[in-house]
């Protein structure tokens, strides 16, 4: 039996009324959330992923702003713009758009946005607040994983979770976030000799390295939850996960598709950061 395909638009859609009815309640007492968005450069890819930020804030009734700078920006410009949104009391999460261009230290950049508004979860403080588990901001992709299982009724406690890859983004907070969930976490990279071995002993397998088709039926263990956090384009221009799609799912008990759940997860995670953010103003009455 092929496994469930996970309606990504269908929690997307649920997650996001609830972040309406939260934006709009915040809004009502006179702390409408707020995101400001810097890109700077000319990438194509991060000009879509923009858009669709500034979109996604329009839909859920989140103030936005996005500032487009040039690629001869320099990095001295741009700390001297976020040190003025971190003062703005109209602003509760900001993001600077990836990449940035080479001349341009990218976690010099990242130290200098106030942690209380860093809702992408890279600066240094809400990256120790997730190690110890402190409440705050979570990283967005992991966070998303974790409400796609939590909402298919998944069960992480005492679950074995493997993680494919080790980025700073998705595969090492992808792995706390899941031991927050009481799951005994594996992870897997690659330097890792006996990869297939591991994959093979996971009741919850999360993928995220960026290698097309990746992962194979034979690495997956009968009945496993597949997440599929690749995006990959390859020759063909079609875009698709790190796992084999159509030879897992015959594994699986369930799967995500690529594209259609983890993508639009994280964007909604990142407005729900955003309406917390400023949730966590309103109840401090002081700039965040």
């Amino acid at each position: 039996m092929s496994a469930q395909v996970i309606n990504g638009k269908e929690l997307v859609s649920s997650i996001r009324e609830e972040i309406r009815s939260d934006a709009a309640a915040l809004t009502a007492q006179g702390n409408q959330p707020g995101l400001v968005v810097v890109i700077v450069g000319e990438d194509p890819a991060s000009q879509v992923y923009v858009r669709n930020k500034a979109k996604a804030c329009d839909d859920v009734g989140i103030y936005s702003e996005v500032h487009r700078l040039p690629e001869s920006t320099t990095q001295q410009e741009l700390i001297t713009l976020i040190h003025k949104f971190n003062s703005d009391n109209r602003i509760n999460g900001i993001l600077v758009q990836s990449p940035l261009p080479k001349h341009i230290d990218e976690e010099a950049v990242v130290d200098e946005i106030d942690p209380l508004k860093d809702v992408d979860c890279f600066h240094p403080v809400n990256v120790g607040n997730l190690m110890i588990g402190k409440d705050g901001m979570k990283p967005c992709t992991p966070h998303g994983v974790i409400e796609i299982l939590k909402r298919t009724g998944v069960e992480i406690a005492g679950k074995h979770a493997v993680v494919v890859g080790r980025s700073n983004i998705v595969g090492k907070p992808m792995a706390m976030l899941l031991l927050r969930e009481h799951a005994t976490v594996s992870i897997v990279h690659s330097r890792t000799p006996n990869m297939e071995e591991i994959t093979k002993q996971a009741d919850i397998l999360v993928v995220a390295v960026g290698k097309a088709h990746l992962i194979k039926a034979q690495h997956v263990k009968p009945g496993a939850v597949v997440i599929d956090v690749g995006m990959n384009r390859p020759a063909d221009g079609k875009l698709t996960g790190d796992v084999d799609f159509e030879a897992v799912k015959e594994i699986a008990s369930a799967i995500t598709p690529v594209p259609g759940c983890v993508g639009p997860m994280t964007i909604t995670m990142l407005l729900r950061n955003t309406v917390d953010a400023a949730g966590r103003a309103a109840k401090t009455n002081v700039s965040v």
